[in-house]
This record gives C-alpha cells, sequence and structure tokens, in this order.
C-alpha cells in the first residue's frame, strides 16, 4: 500500500515536472520574442501601419512571392522522402508534404518542435520508425546549414565592410566578445565542458535507460548514414539548392513591394535575407524578435529610414508567418481526410 502511493506520488511529481518544462518550453520563446519587439516598437504609430499596408504597398509582388514559400516547404518534403528510401520507406508524397508544411505551423507555438512534429505524422501515417526518421532530419539539418554557411561566407567577402559595421553596431563582432575571455576564463571553461561529458557518460553508462537510449541514438545513426544511399545525388543536390533559392525569392520579392526598398538591389537583399536567417537560430516563434532587429539594422545601413525599416520587417514577417498558419491549417485538414480515405479503403476491402 505505501508502496502503491509512493509511486503515485512519483508519477504526480514527474507529471509537473513535465507539464513544467513544457509551459517553460512554450513561454520562455514567446516572452524573448515579445521583449524584443515591444523594445523596438515601443511608441511606435501603428495606425500608419494600417496606411501602408491598405494604400501604400504593392500586394501584387506580395502575391507572387507566396508561391516560392510554398514551394520552398513541398521541396523539402520531396527531399525528404529522398533520404527516407534508403531505409525502405516510401511515404505518400502528399503525407510527406504535409507533414512539413504542419511542422512549420507547430514551430510558431514551440521553437523547433517542427522537426519531431514531422517524424511524428509520418509515424502515425506511414508507420514509419520515428528515430530513423528523425536521423534524416538530421541529415537534412547538416546539409542546410553546409549549404547556408557557404551562402553566408560568400556573402561575406562580397559584403564585408556592411557586415563589419553590422557587427561592430550591434555588439556582436566576434573579436568584443572574445576579449572578454581571460586565458583563465577559457582554462575554466575547458575544465567544465570535459566535466560534463564525462559526467554525462557516467550517467549513461549506469542508469537503466542506456539501452534505451542506445537503440534511439543508432536508429537516427541509421538516418543519418542514409544519405550515402540516395537514388539521385545530383536531384538531391538540385533540391537542396532550390530550397534555398525559393526561400531567398520568396523574401526578395517582397523588395518591391514597398518605395523605399524597391531600388536597393539584390546585394542588399541577399546581405538581408543571410542576417535574418542567422537571426532565427534564437529559438523564438518563427525568429520573431531577433529576425526583426537584424534584417532592420541591416537595412538602415543601406539608407533606410528607422520608421520605413520597421514597417518593412513587421509587415514581411506577419504576412509570411500568417502564410505558414494557413498552410499548416490546410496540412491539418487534409491529412484528415487522407485518414478518412484510408479507413474507407479498409471498409472497402472488408466488405468485398
Amino acid at each position: 500500500m505505501k508502496f502503491s502511493i509512493k509511486c503515485c506520488i512519483f508519477a504526480s511529481v514527474m507529471n509537473e515536472k513535465s507539464t513544467m518544462s513544457n509551459v517553460v518550453k512554450i513561454v520562455l520563446p514567446l516572452l524573448l520574442g515579445g521583449a524584443i519587439l515591444y523594445w523596438m516598437y515601443r511608441g511606435f504609430d501603428f495606425e500608419r501601419v494600417r496606411q501602408v499596408v491598405l494604400h501604400e504597398m504593392d500586394w501584387t509582388w506580395m502575391l507572387l512571392s507566396f508561391p516560392f514559400g510554398i514551394l520552398a516547404m513541398a521541396l523539402r518534403g520531396w527531399r525528404w522522402r529522398q533520404t527516407l528510401e534508403p531505409l525502405g520507406q516510401q511515404p505518400r508524397k502528399s503525407v510527406v508534404v504535409n507533414s512539413i508544411f504542419l511542422s512549420y505551423a507547430a514551430s510558431l507555438v514551440v521553437p523547433r518542435i517542427g522537426e519531431f512534429t514531422r517524424c511524428g505524422v509520418l509515424k502515425r501515417w506511414e508507420d514509419i520508425s520515428f528515430t530513423k526518421a528523425l536521423g534524416t532530419v538530421v541529415t537534412e539539418r547538416m546539409v542546410d546549414m553546409l549549404l547556408m554557411l557557404l551562402i553566408v561566407g560568400v556573402t561575406l567577402l562580397v559584403e564585408m565592410s556592411t557586415f563589419g559595421t553590422f557587427f561592430r553596431q550591434t555588439g556582436t563582432d566576434l573579436t568584443g566578445i572574445l576579449s572578454g575571455f581571460t586565458w583563465a576564463g577559457w582554462l575554466v571553461s575547458a575544465i567544465c565542458l570535459v566535466a560534463m561529458g564525462v559526467l554525462l557518460w557516467v550517467l549513461l553508462r549506469h542508469l537503466s535507460i542506456y539501452n534505451k537510449v542506445k537503440t534511439t541514438l543508432n536508429g537516427i545513426w541509421e538516418g543519418i548514414i542514409s544519405l550515402k544511399s540516395v537514388r539521385s545525388v545530383p536531384l538531391f543536390v538540385v533540391m537542396t539548392v532550390g530550397i534555398w533559392l525559393c526561400y531567398f525569392l520568396h523574401y526578395y520579392l517582397t523588395f518591391f513591394c514597398f518605395d523605399f526598398t524597391q531600388n536597393l538591389g539584390f546585394s542588399c537583399a541577399l546581405v538581408t535575407f543571410v542576417v535574418g536567417s542567422i537571426a532565427v537560430i534564437v529559438p523564438t516563434p518563427n525568429g520573431a524578435g531577433p529576425w526583426h532587429f537584424a534584417v532592420k539594422t541591416m537595412l538602415i545601413l543601406y539608407g533606410v529610414a528607422d520608421e520605413q525599416a520597421l514597417y518593412f520587417v513587421l509587415i514581411v514577417h506577419t504576412v509570411q508567418t500568417l502564410l505558414v498558419i494557413l498552410m499548416g491549417v490546410y496540412a491539418w485538414v487534409r491529412l484528415s481526410f487522407i485518414k478518412r480515405e484510408e479507413r474507407r479503403e479498409e471498409r472497402g476491402e472488408r466488405i468485398a
């Protein structure tokens, strides 16, 4: 009896901890993004934004940018399907693509949760191993990171002076950050990292979850190495380049919506795109806050007035976020119908 009571109490405590953890994951990113946005837009005339949206911006270019945003997500789904094939999995294209749409929308609630969401969708609709699917996601992200680093490197070389000014004005230049570290600071940091690694290894070796963790990691690793066996490497590369090209065009075309950005040119669009892509690493919903600040600061360096830069980042980010929400709702509805169709097929087979 006492043991049963203790078990119930332990389960209750664990549930409370899990609930608290989930609340923190949702609330902290919202607070961080909200704090940055409040700091940027305090005292801002939002009625003027309404005037710009309704009467001063060219919505034709905004609408023309939408297909590229949708195509970028669809290409990500098709590419993901290609990495799943070496694992002996061939999920339906509609399920994979809609899982991507849904994952982007889910990440608006909890940053980075989208990667797990799409793996969960494949597990439920296609019975594909969650850990193996997650491994292919890790592979995709590694490839995307390498391509992004290449884009960043080329852009840095071409626009070195502009980036230098940006880093100095925002206090993010590497020299300033590293100058705050003494040799003792570096030594202590290294010792702490080594100690954390040793402690983690010891815990994993002695805890009962070791075998479960090992099995999970093996499944993830199997998904990661699937890249070497993709059916067509050139097609994978083309899709990867296509994803980022569509992302860029989705953003670049919005420059032509406003008279104060339409003549800034390709290089300004590329630089602000790169800076914005780096800023969204900060875990806030769709990069809200960090993206606004980074892109706005860079636009000012290119001669855009402070108020106009604020109009641009607020309107563009809001509209593109609404598109993500719309596609997420579409995916949720479409997946529901796919499930119903399967049930009808099962009932038909039983009758037959």
